[in-house]
């Protein structure tokens, strides 16, 4: 991509319209700074954003996605340890729904995108054991990951 493309997407002023077909996309985040992101990276396509585990589980059940985005942890208090036990609260908790129901969400690849490396490992093994295509990839370099699934 060019210099002044580069810099028209970073001021908001480039046509990011899909040129291939569009896609459906669920991400799971509660941060809205990167709801933002994730609409301009997928512009032209259907996102659907869910910010706690019950809206993603009803997103998940009632639609088909070609990508699914799920960040781990989703309350402030997620972001200072891992040493607590409400997992029931986290995006592990959308990794072990997603294992239960075997069947929903076949097709779709699921990127752990959360900057909590150890708590992205157990998302993408307990996905993995279900045959699923998923993996990690740190929040600063999703944007080259999207480029490199979903080039435009």
């Amino acid at each position: 991509m060019g210099l002044i493309k580069s810099i028209l997407i970073k001021l908001g002023m480039a046509d990011l319209s899909a040129s291939r077909n569009p896609i459906r996309v669920m991400l799971l985040d509660d941060d809205h700074r990167r709801h933002r992101w994730f609409a301009k990276r997928f512009a032209g396509d259907d996102l659907d954003i869910a910010e706690n585990v019950a809206d993603a589980k009803e997103f998940l059940t009632e639609s088909n996605y070609d990508a699914i985005f799920l960040d781990h942890d989703l309350l402030p208090e997620h972001y200072k340890t891992n040493d607590h036990d409400d997992y029931a609260q986290t995006g592990f908790a959308i990794a072990l729904f997603l294992k239960e129901n075997p069947d929903l969400q076949r097709a779709a690849t699921i990127i752990v995108h959360t900057r909590n490396a150890d708590a992205a490992i157990p998302m993408v093994t307990t996905l993995r054991e279900t045959g699923r295509t998923v993996e990690y990839c740190a929040f600063p370099m999703l944007d080259l990951k999207i480029k490199n699934y979903w080039q435009r």
